[in-house]
């Protein structure tokens, strides 16, 4: 089951409004089924970037809060560090996720370093991750997901929420822990010098500052580097790449989500999807292109592959608006969106969710319309 709120408001009245529907459906389900008293409840979602701007609006994390509190629960709302975490704490205030503003502390699961990991079994690519502790240790928790397109999955919604997300940002040592996802285990970004114009794009993106230029050589600091992939990501000369196939990735990228639902107890997640400002890339970037799609509304259910089904699908059977990526590359309505503007296939993510018995592909959609009084 999954309830649909559509973004549209076509009464001037505050129950048809996009925040009072989500209101509705917040109240439609019993928060004390997955949440006690006293338990600390985490709210996963994405803090945004310098230059990026399109994540979900602090208004609904508030909402999310609220209610969590009216069944005794001490909800945070968190992320894992991509940036420096002192930095990226203030990226957040930014956007303005702050205290004040969702009624909650905002903390860094991993700690402010990225450390702070407990190591959990995953699947036969990955074969154990670092879950973030703060996740880790929480009875229970909401993931709150901004849907957009991304270079390397085609897809980030709550899979990569929690398979990226909630991986801790480095292990113990401050090797990167999160970009093993990326990469074939031991294996390391390859440099094709004959392609590479030195634009400098590579260093100016890296948000840990392990590349530069020595001489007409580029240097990786491998001590320093997460392996975040950024640098080949911004490459439009492909002079940098990642070494690891599409499938791989995508695999792998559900066996870090498999790892992080597997501790908690079944049922006590709730997976919020937000398909609104859908832009072709990671919030992770420093930049924010125009939405592919109008806004559709949000996504709320227990299962996170139908969540997740039903999210593509709206994505892909809505009309791919002029003036977005989506235009640059002539899609027309009814063709896979997010596969023709970041050729990757998201399905393979979802697929690998579903054989990993994360949830059902197939999805009962129970719209909402108006807040009830």
């Amino acid at each position: 089951m999954v309830y649909f709120a559509d973004a549209r408001a076509k009464e001037y009245d505050y129950r048809y409004s996009f925040v009072a529907k989500f209101e509705e459906i917040l109240n439609r389900i019993d928060f004390a089924s997955f949440i006690n008293k006293d338990d600390y409840v985490a709210i996963k979602t994405h803090f945004g970037s310098y230059g990026a701007h399109r994540i979900v609006r602090p208004v609904f994390l508030r909402k999310i809060v609220e209610k969590v509190k009216t069944v005794g629960g001490k909800p945070f709302v968190t992320d894992t560090v991509r940036i420096p975490g002192l930095e990226y704490l203030e990226v957040a205030n930014m956007e303005g996720i702050n205290h004040l503003s969702v009624g909650a502390p905002v903390i860094l699961a991993d700690g402010i370093f990225g450390r702070d990991q407990i190591r959990v079994k995953s699947g036969p690519i990955l074969k154990d991750v670092g879950v973030a502790s703060a996740i880790y240790y929480a009875p229970a928790m909401i993931v709150v997901s901004h849907c957009k397109g991304h270079i390397g999955s085609g897809y980030g919604g709550a899979i990569k929420n929690l398979g990226m997300g909630g991986i801790s940002c480095k292990d113990h040592c401050g090797r990167g822990e999160r970009g093993r996802i990326h990469f074939y285990e031991n294996k390391h970004l390859i440099w094709l010098k004959e392609k590479c114009i030195r634009c400098l794009s590579c260093i100016n993106v890296c948000p840990h500052k392990a590349i530069r230029f020595e001489g007409d050589e580029l240097i990786i600091d491998k001590s320093i580097c997460v392996k975040c992939a950024r640098c080949a990501r911004v490459c439009k000369e492909k002079a940098l790449e990642v070494p690891i196939d599409e499938e791989t990735f995508q695999r792998g990228l559900a066996e870090a989500a498999y790892a992080v639902i597997s501790t908690f107890e079944k049922g006590r997640i709730l997976y919020v999807n937000f398909i609104t400002e859908v832009q072709p890339e990671c919030d992770c970037m420093p930049m924010a292109d125009t939405p592919l799609i109008q806004d559709q509304g949000v996504l709320v259910s227990f299962d996170i592959v139908a969540v997740e089904q039903a999210s593509l699908d709206l994505i892909n059977g809505a009309d791919p608006l002029p003036q977005s990526k989506a235009s640059d590359k002539s899609v027309k309505k009814g063709e896979n969106i997010l596969k023709k503007v970041t050729g990757k296939d998201a399905q393979l993510q979802i697929d690998a969710a579903f054989e990993l018995g994360l949830g059902s592909r197939e999805y009962e959609l129970i719209e909402i319309k108006e807040k009830t009084t």
